[in-house]
């Protein structure tokens, strides 16, 4: 996977240089670039922002940067590419945005080419957003209902996400299987040596050895958890995705719900 990124503080991403991102890159699993906006910018200043039509507090980012920058980058990229499959999906972090999900993220780690542009102080100008759309696939994109400082968090939240599905990065592609929000419910409760610390006693069942029943607490544990933490996953199952011992520990939590009858599903 190609992946670029655009911002005017690149050593924000600095992270990117670490742990097992770090070592795709290195190891050239992903091709990972971060560009400095204000090399497309002319004057002595390097300014990127003025002040908003109609008025208001705070700054918009100016256009024409943008546009050089990323007309620079499809373009390198398409000389790079003998024939790419798709346009490159454009990234832009904002509150106003549609919501990041594992799903998005399982689906943006099959592209080949990822662009994302963060901005700063009141956004960029809605007319790159307009004139991308000629080039890229572009999305705006939000990490959760609260505002930020800029696009670089997000970004790093986005390509964590993302760069961990391709192939080869994670060394156990089981564990992928295991997590939080894969099948729509949240992770199991884990545990390691020693057996009893502070007093504390790790579950009985996880030292027995009988894999069928560790299963089936741990399916049992990751309900319970979705139940009380995030019930509006629970219903957004579909009935074919609980089975009655499923709805069984929900009764117990007062969740099993009589509109995932069966043949019913929510949105």
């Amino acid at each position: 996977m190609r992946l670029d990124v655009i911002s005017i503080f690149p050593e924000y991403l600095a992270p990117l240089q670490l742990s097992l991102i770090g070592r795709a890159v290195r190891d050239g699993a992903l091709d990972l670039a971060v560009h400095d906006l204000r090399d497309w910018t002319h004057d002595r200043h390097r300014t990127v922002d003025d002040t908003p039509y109609g008025g208001g507090a705070g700054m918009v980012m100016l256009a024409e940067p943008w546009a050089e920058a990323l007309t620079e980058i499809s373009d390198r990229a398409e000389e790079d590419a003998e024939a790419p499959a798709d346009r490159p999906v454009l990234l832009v972090p904002s509150p106003a945005g549609i919501p990041f999900t594992q799903r998005m993220a399982e689906e943006l780690a099959g592209r080949e080419h990822l662009v994302i542009a963060c901005g700063r102080y009141e956004g960029i100008d809605q007319r790159v957003v307009d004139w991308a759309d000629e080039r890229f696939e572009v999305r705006l994109v939000s990490i959760g209902d609260y505002v930020l400082n800029g696009g670089e968090v997000a970004a790093l939240v986005m390509i964590e996400a993302v760069a961990r599905l391709i192939p080869g990065i994670i060394g156990n592609p089981e564990s992928l299987t295991e997590e939080s929000h894969e099948d729509g419910l949240l992770e199991y409760p884990v545990y390691t040596k020693p057996a009893v610390w502070r007093g504390r006693e790790v579950p009985e069942i996880l030292l027995s050895g009988n894999h069928a029943a560790i299963d089936r607490w741990r399916r049992d544990q990751r309900l319970k958890r979705t139940a009380q933490v995030r019930p509006d996953l629970i219903a957004a199952l579909g009935a074919d995705a609980l089975d009655p011992r499923d709805r069984a520990v929900l009764a117990e939590h007062e969740l099993d719900r009589a509109d995932l009858s069966e043949g019913e599903s929510k949105p």
